[in-house]
Order: C-alpha cells, then structure tokens, then sequence
C-alpha cells in the first residue's frame, strides 16, 4: 500500500473504536499499516509522541525500577522481567548489562516514539514504544506494579516531541544484511580461511560485511566444520533436554534497532500451537516453530576455544533466534552445552549453499 492509499488518522481510530480487543500488531496488519501509524493516529487520546532518543531513554531508565523489556521480530517475542541499570551509552550501540535486562541497542534505528497509556478495567497499563523509520517495533518497554511512576512521568516529559501530529510518515523497509547478498564474489574457500582466523565472536558480523555475505548465506557455504545443518524442530528437543539438566543458556532477540538477551535457566516450556513459549518468573519467550524454515548448529573460534550456537531461519534468511549455552567472556564454553548440541538430530540431506 503506497502513502496516498493508506488509512488517515480518523479512519484508525475508528477501527481501533470497532476491534478494541485486537492486538494493536495484529489490527495494523489487517488494515495494512504500521503499528507505529496506528499509535500516531492516537496521539492527544492516551498516547504521547515521544523523541526516539535511545541513550536518554536508558539513562532515564534507571529510576523508573523495575519493568517488562520486550523485543521482538516477526517470529519472536523477548520479554524480561528487571531493571535497567549498568547503562553504557553511545552514538552507534548503547548497553544495558543489567542481570536480568541485558541489551544491545543502535540508536540511530529508532526513529519514532510513544508513551502510551490503557486503560484495563480499573487499571491503566503503561508502555513506552519506539520504532524504526519502517514503522517496525525496536524495543518496548511495559510499567509494572512495582514501578516509579513519578520518575516515569519525568522521563517522559523529558522526551516529549513538540510533534504532537497524529500523522507519520514511514519509509519502506531496507535491505536486510541476514539475507543473501547478491553478486557475492566470495567463494566457500575464502569464506572458511576467514572463518578459522576468527578470535572473538564479536568478530563475526565485521567478516560477513568485508565478505557481502548474509549470515545465513555463510552457515550454507562454509561447510561441515563449521555449521550443521539440524532438522527443524531442533530447538524444541534443545528447550526439553536444557530443562531436564538444568543447564544455563543464552537466549538472543533481536531486529535491527535493538537486541534482547537472557542468560541463565529456563524452567517452565509450554507449546501452544505453532507457538513455543517459555513462561518462567522473569524470563518469557513467545516462538512461531511454523516459521523456522531452517536450524543450523554453527561453530565460531575465539581464542578461549570455538563456541557453538544454534541458530533458526525463516524462509527469507533472517535470523530469527540464537542460542548460546551460558558464558562470560574469556571462559572456555560449557561441555555440557557443547555436547547436547552436537547430539541434536541432523537433517538427513542438508541444504547446499
């Protein structure tokens, strides 16, 4: 749907008037729009614009105590329960290493930004939204009861836009770097002396960008040594056996504005349709298994020994979550995780690059 064809602000409010039970998502989706067009149109009638200012936001944070941090992508949802606190910001990644909210942001994604406030019943439920300049959530931020709300209130009005409009305008989506990059004159060979020469994670994406590669391009072309093709529902038998030896992983979430990590445990699975949820006390994932088209287990060298994620695609190539088991940096990976993902079952006939 191109601009001049797309809903004005009135005809939102009156679909959000008509579907009060549908999920904002869900309802922008129906009429072909963005759900940060949809809060817009509401602006003046409990949400506030905001300035999508990403290192204010995190300093400001600290205060408010403790919240729900959600970052999601089209199969994912992250949710942790926590507070945000050792804050390290920055004009191209900002942190929060916080125990329980653990982020990596790029601040110059966020684009668009709103409190927002509903009401439930008796109960007004807060949240803090920011967007890219495609309309897509990045990162949200949910009040709890617990939480500050005068220092919540200042921090909002310390973002507040002069740009009350109930009107944005969104751009199309770029280019995603998880996909293929066409015209690629890497071959499988230099790709994996590259490979071998890595020393650090971190490394990784720095590689696939001097080489133009999409990752999921690079797992399907580097070979056995380094990445394994898993059958699909490789994740499914990763969350049962990780739960019965109660072995700590790392969780990855991410979209281009905003990464979300847990670390530690997890308890309490519990499928639901196509959706593989983990419901724990400050941990919830929400994935779409019927959106995983490919699960890889991939194999990175650091200079404390290789350590070894699984990680799951969608039918266009994006990364939609990856798994780690728990680790510092500087500390050799865990055994235990190394040999419950070597002995996931492998696809039968892998899929060539």
């Amino acid at each position: 749907m191109d601009q001049r064809e797309r809903p004005g602000p009135d005809a939102i409010r009156q679909a959000r008037s008509e579907n009060l039970k549908m999920r904002e998502r869900d309802l922008a989706a129906q009429m072909g729009i963005t759900e940060a067009e949809l809060l817009a149109a509401h602006c003046g009638d409990g949400v506030v614009r905001l300035e999508a200012r990403a290192n204010d936001l995190l300093t400001g944070m600290e205060a408010v105590g403790e919240v729900m941090a959600l970052t999601r992508n089209d199969s994912a949802v992250h949710e942790k329960i926590g507070v945000y606190d050792k804050i390290v910001t920055g004009e191209h990644a900002a942190l929060a290493l916080g125990e329980n909210i653990d982020l990596r942001i790029f601040p110059k994604i966020w684009t668009h930004g709103f409190a927002v406030e509903k009401r439930d019943g008796d109960e007004i439920r807060r949240s803090l939204q920011f967007f890219d300049a495609a309309g897509d959530a990045v990162h949200k931020v949910h009040l709890r009861p617990s939480s500050d709300l005068s220092a919540y209130q200042q921090l909002v009005a310390r973002l507040q836009s002069a740009d009350q409009s109930t009107a944005i305008a969104v751009e199309p989506p770029p280019a995603d770097m998880d996909t293929e990059v066409a015209d690629t004159p890497t071959d499988a060979e230099t790709l994996r002396e590259g490979w071998s020469k890595l020393t650090d994670v971190h490394q990784f994406f720095g590689m696939l960008r001097k080489m133009k590669l999409g990752r999921r391009q690079a797992v399907r072309m580097v070979g056995a040594e380094y990445a394994t093709q898993l059958e699909t529902g490789a994740a499914s038998l990763m969350f049962e056996r990780v739960v019965t030896a109660e072995l700590p992983i790392m969780c990855f979430v991410g979209n281009r504005g905003c990464i979300q990590i847990h670390s530690g445990p997890v308890r309490n699975i519990k499928p639901m349709g196509p959706w593989l949820n983990v419901m724990d006390e400050t941990f919830h994932l929400h994935l779409r298994t019927d959106h995983v088209a490919e699960t890889w287990l991939v194999r990175k060298p650091t200079k404390d020994g290789h350590v070894t994620s699984l990680e799951l695609y969608d039918a266009n190539g994006r990364m939609i979550i990856q798994f780690f088991g728990q680790r510092h940096e500087g500390e050799a990976e865990r055994a235990d995780w190394r040999a419950l993902a070597e002995n996931l079952p492998r696809l039968a006939a892998p899929i060539a690059a």
